[in-house]
């Protein structure tokens, strides 16, 4: 049965196939009709009408496919552009029933025209049924109205962000100018030498510069928020108790952290900010103009005392010669008076010790008449050395000491013998149990800095004379006077207070300078700087050593207790290249010790207020870090602390007062001296 099924299966098909082919073939057999122009009757003017108008409509619907195909190729960025492409085939299939029309006139291809109209309405019906769903769509384009309103509002919002950007622009330039300025004010402030403080209206410190750290020994972080007038005791101590009221200008007290007091210049200026009243005061430490102004007087005051003194010298001078020669000439004429020939000498020789007394104040006022000639200054302390074993006690120990090289000075050599004698003979009255003289001569040069800390001194070049004794010592008011004429602080009888006075005269008249550094209890240095005679190192040379100094990069530890020291020793350290931590006695030393651990020396001076000496914040410091290297200061050399039983031959003294190269020398010194030991 099966095989029957598929036997019949192919003329089915066959028969399917055969049915449409003779529905076409009916379909598209026109033998039977009758073309259309026998409907109009032939007749001209309306086959001509029916032709003119469908020829028309068919070139008007051919051209708008072409149209809409350059249109949708052009413009890609068209929405929906297949639903162009399909009217243009809608429009076309139009176009082409209307040729048939126009053919159809005389033949009559009724089949193939129904064919084309019905493709056409196919066409048109996609194209109806695809163009609805997408009216709502199509309506959502904007019309030229709108778009025209939108290009309004694009340009209003442009010239909108244009104003914004520029606006944006001009704060961002304003912000930076701000920025700019901000840091300008702050370099300015951060870097400044004189202190500047910020307060308001209720005195709390609201800026405290790095000026202000150094000045008053706090740090920022301590007095921000705090009471300004903690740092000024006269304005604490001020009715009202506020600072701005207490000083607007002028000099004032400033109170360290440590408690001591320094003499500054304050000025305050007030100025609102976010409406409130801030004030600003700028710190000027006057500690350095105070000490100029001390030593310019003293100058001063010593010159006015040697004019005055010359002045009366030489008046005595002239009273003394009619004394001393009618004492002579009565002394002569009394041979036979015993008796009272005696009180004629008498008269003589108080006269010559009158004589003696206005020559040193002579001396003193720079007006004795000086022979200067070139000195062999290690000659000159050799033959004094003989002399003064046979002029002092047997129980003072003398001893010379000098630098290799010729050290030759420009100076009066009687003169010179005198001033030596002079201080030998006050350093004996200052050792009454005995002890140790030590004379010692080098070359040796006196820099800025020293002549900051005095002002009647040229710097230079100079050869250096020093007499030093292990005695009393004097303490600072004695020291300060003692260059004055009559004063002394002998009993009477025991001193005329004029042996210093010639000394200081001599050297001022010679061109040169004389320095006393004294420690009661530690004994004193009298240093003679005399202009150099020979043609050796300049002082051009000593500044070259000086720039090729030895430098570094250590952190430095430095005990200081008098604050003109302590702020030069900090600024020629920091010069060379290292970092400085500052104390002003021993505790805070140790204290800064123990608290900071990137401390690599200690720099101290031998003598400190206290309680605790150089020797021993030393042993304290050792005991924290053993290997610490240490740097002792003193206004003694070396040789005279060991004689005296207060260093080891070991230590590394810098002696006062130091230059710049000796300075570096020495800390390097220090250093490669901790290196061997550990």
């Amino acid at each position: 049965m099966s095989r029957v099924a598929l036997a019949r299966k192919p003329s089915g098909t066959e028969s399917l196939g055969g049915t449409m082919w003779a529905f076409f073939e009916r379909l598209l057999d026109s033998s039977m009709l009758s073309p259309h122009g026998i409907c109009l009757l032939w007749e001209p003017e309306l086959i001509w009408l029916h032709v003119v108008a469908d020829a028309c409509i068919a070139a008007a619907y051919f051209s708008i496919p072409f149209a809409l195909a350059i249109l949708v190729t052009k413009r890609r960025d068209l929405k929906f552009g297949w639903v162009y492409w399909a009217f243009a085939i809608f429009i076309m299939a139009c176009g082409l029933t209307h040729v048939l029309s126009i053919y159809t006139l005389w033949v009559p291809i009724y089949g193939i025209e129904g064919i084309v109209k019905a493709a056409t309405a196919v066409a048109s019906v996609v194209t109806a049924g695809a163009l609805w769903p997408l009216l709502p769509k199509i309506l959502t384009i904007p019309s030229p109205f709108e778009l025209r309103q939108v290009q309004a509002a694009l340009e209003e919002e442009e010239i909108k962000s244009r104003d914004a950007t520029l606006l944006l622009q001009q704060v961002s330039d304003a912000q930076r100018a701000m920025r700019e300025s901000v840091t300008r004010l702050t370099a300015i402030v951060e870097t400044a030498v004189d202190g500047v403080i910020l307060f308001d209206a209720q005195d709390r410190v609201l800026l405290f510069n790095p000026a202000c750290e150094r000045l008053f020994g706090y740090s920022a972080d301590e007095v921000m928020g705090r009471n300004v007038t903690m740092l000024m005791p006269e304005a604490g101590a001020a009715p009202d108790g506020q600072a701005r009221q207490f000083v607007t200008a002028g000099e004032a007290t400033g109170l360290r952290k440590d408690g001591s007091t320094f003499p500054m210049d304050v000025s305050v200026g007030q100025a609102r900010q976010d409406g409130e009243l801030i004030f600003v005061g700028i710190v000027h430490d006057l500690t350095a103009r105070k000490l100029t102004e001390r030593q310019l007087q003293q100058a001063q005051k010593m010159e006015t005392v040697g004019q005055l003194s010359g002045g009366i010298a030489h008046d005595f001078n002239n009273l003394l010669t009619v004394i001393i020669g009618n004492a002579e000439h009565l002394s002569e004429q009394l041979k036979a008076r015993p008796d009272l020939r005696r009180f004629a000498d008498d008269i003589s020789q108080s006269g010559e010790r009158g004589a003696e007394l206005t020559q040193r104040l002579l001396a003193f006022s720079r007006r004795q008449l000086l022979q200067p000639q070139t000195i062999d200054c290690r000659g000159l302390l050799e033959s004094m050395f003989k002399l003064l074993k046979r002029t002092l006690r047997e129980d003072i120990e003398i001893k010379t000491a000098s630098r290799p090289g010729t050290i030759l000075a420009f100076a009066d050599r009687a003169q010179l013998e005198s001033a030596v004698l002079n201080l030998a003979l006050n350093a004996q009255d200052a050792m009454p149990a005995g002890g140790h003289l030590t004379l010692s001569t080098e070359l040796t040069a006196l820099d800025d800095d020293y002549r900051a800390a005095h002002p009647e001194v040229a710097s230079g070049a100079y050869a250096l004379i020093s007499i030093s004794d292990d005695g009393e010592g004097m303490t600072p008011e004695v020291t300060q006077r003692a260059f004055e004429p009559f004063f002394t602080t002998k009993e009477v009888g025991k001193g005329s207070g004029l042996g210093l006075s010639m000394v200081y005269g001599f050297a001022k008249q010679s061109g040169g300078h004389v320095s006393i550094y004294s420690e009661k209890g530690l004994g004193t240095t009298v240093r003679i700087y005399l202009p150099r005679a020979d043609t050796g190192q300049s002082q051009t040379d000593l500044s070259d050593g000086e720039d090729a100094a030895p430098r570094g990069y250590e952190t430095i530890l430095i005990a200081e207790d008098d604050p003109f020291v302590r702020s030069s020793v900090i600024r020629r350290v920091e010069a060379l290249g290292y970092r400085v931590v500052a104390a002003v006695n021993g505790k805070e030393a140790l204290q800064q010790l123990r608290t900071d651990p990137s401390i690599d020396m200690l720099f101290t001076d031998i003598v400190m207020p206290g309680g605790m000496s150089g020797w021993e914040l030393a042993d304290q410091a050792r005991r924290i870090r053993p290997s610490l290297p240490v740097l002792f200061t003193s206004g003694y050399a070396l040789e005279t602390l060991v004689e005296q039983g207060r260093a080891h031959a070991q230590a590394i003294v810098l002696t006062k007062p130091y230059r710049k190269v000796e300075l570096a020398q020495r800390l390097r010194d220090a250093f490669a001296a901790a290196a061997v030991a550990s």
